[in-house]
Formats: C-alpha cells, structure tokens, sequence
C-alpha cells in the first residue's frame, strides 16, 4: 500500500506509480478511516501520461484501470466502490460505457450518477471518481 499520511490532512493521502499522476493540485485519493474518496481519473497511461489512443470504449477500461490502482493503493479495490460518478462529453456513448462498467464491476452495483460534460481535461471523452468503503464486503468485480 503506498499511502502516505500528511500531518494537516484530513486523512491518509493515497499516491500509487501504477496511476496517472495528478495533473493538478489535487491528492490521487484520500483515505479518512474506512472511507476513499478517488479522485477523478481519465484514460491517461500511467507510464506515458498521454491519453490512450482508440474508442470511448478503450479511454473507459483505462479510466476503470487507473481507479482501480488508486483503490488498491488504498487497500482496497473497485469491489469497495459504494457510490461512482461518470462525466461523458456524448452522452449517446453512455452504453459503450455502460458495457466497459460490467467488465469491472457486478451486482450489486454501486451508486451511480453520470454527467454531461462539454469538455474534459486533456481531450479525455470520459472521467470517472469514486468512494469507497473499506468496511463492505466487496461483492462487485475488479
């Protein structure tokens, strides 16, 4: 686990190689008791820090790669996911997406609300965060 503890945060600040570094003043998640709040990912390779190339399809495998590195980081996993919130630039790509989601996850599912967005950083077509509960059992896929 590569959580390191700031001592003016509010909880243990997640930080993992194996996502994306954060493109701005922001924490790749926070952990505060049994709680993780991920911060927002998009289809960025950890290793390159560019945007993968090819469909919406393949930016949201990558996006649910890099949450689910950050919540292992954490010590847990996307099966802790309680509540996860998607921002799509076309909404007419919410089933491509939809269908990537049960690749990761299985029911029960998590909360769940999805966003318009007119635009994304770095051109990315989908972003996704997430909370997790360390104290559930983890019924969903990751």
């Amino acid at each position: 686990m590569a959580a390191t503890s700031t001592d003016n945060a509010p909880g243990s600040v997640i930080n993992t190689p194996s996502a994306p570094a954060a493109i701005g003043p922001y924490s790749q998640g926070i952990r505060s008791g049994d709680l993780v709040f991920l911060s927002g990912q998009i289809g960025l390779d950890p290793e390159t820090q560019h945007l993968v190339k090819g469909s919406i399809a393949d930016e949201a495998r990558q996006v649910f790669r890099n949450l689910n590195a950050v919540a292992v980081a954490a010590g847990g996993s996307l099966a802790h996911t309680v509540k996860l919130t998607l921002y799509l630039t076309d909404l007419g790509a919410f089933g491509e997406v939809n269908a990537v989601m049960s690749e990761f996850f299985s029911a029960p599912f998590p909360a769940r609300a999805t966003v318009g967005a007119a635009a994304l950083p770095r051109g990315a077509r989908v972003e996704a965060d997430a909370i997790l509960s360390l104290s559930v059992g983890g019924s969903t896929g990751g």
